[in-house]
């Protein structure tokens, strides 16, 4: 035995530093490149152990996207305590980083949900429905106020709000990327801040 002999990981740990990967290697790439063959290779170690982990490529980008969604659940909390606005605030600002630092596998993403794949579908529906319910159920101060009242009305609204969030964040850093004129971060998060107020 030498000193540079490797660690032998438990089963669910490997898997779970195996889906590590894949997200971060989804930040810079769509999910059509994010390979078997890609994986194995950075996590050096061979494909034959990689489906033993997945079983196949499709259940491997479901289980990746699956760690990502809830990634970006995580990152996106907003603060225990303070006034709704600024919780919320701080809330969009952690999506709009979250999109821009995992923009190309963000956007495949929205396109497999978009494109009939029904287990990126749900992940996608399930993401989108916590983000949205967050201004309902996280926007309660223990004083008893809030930031939107729960109401259906006012549930469509968020709802088509959360659509339109998510529209300009994609075209903003659409924009970015490609170097086009474009608002500053700054005039995103009060456009995005500002423009829920404005459809309640």
């Amino acid at each position: 035995m030498t000193a540079t002999t490797r660690s032998r990981l438990a089963p669910d740990e490997r898997r779970s530093q195996l889906l590590d990967l894949g997200v971060r290697l989804l930040a810079t790439r769509s999910l059509d490149e994010l390979s078997i063959d890609l994986l194995a290779e950075e996590a050096g170690i061979s494909r034959g152990l990689l489906y033993h982990y997945f079983g196949n490529k499709h259940a491997f980008h479901e289980a990746v996207v699956r760690r990502a969604a809830d990634d970006l659940i995580a990152q996106t909390t907003p603060p225990a305590d303070g006034d709704p606005l600024v919780r919320l605030q701080v809330s969009v600002a952690a999506y709009v980083d979250y999109v821009l630092a995992n923009f190309e596998g963000y956007v495949s993403l929205l396109k497999g949900a978009a494109g009939g794949n029904e287990a990126l579908r749900a992940i996608y529906e399930e993401v989108r429905g916590v983000l949205s319910e967050r201004i309902f159920t996280e926007s309660v101060l223990a004083a008893g106020s809030e930031l939107v009242a729960d109401t259906p009305r006012n549930r469509l609204v968020v709802r088509g709000w959360s659509a339109m969030t998510e529209e300009l964040v994609i075209t903003w850093g659409t924009d970015q990327r490609a170097g086009r004129p474009t608002v500053t971060r700054e005039e995103l998060l009060a456009i995005i801040g500002g423009s829920l107020a404005a459809l309640v």
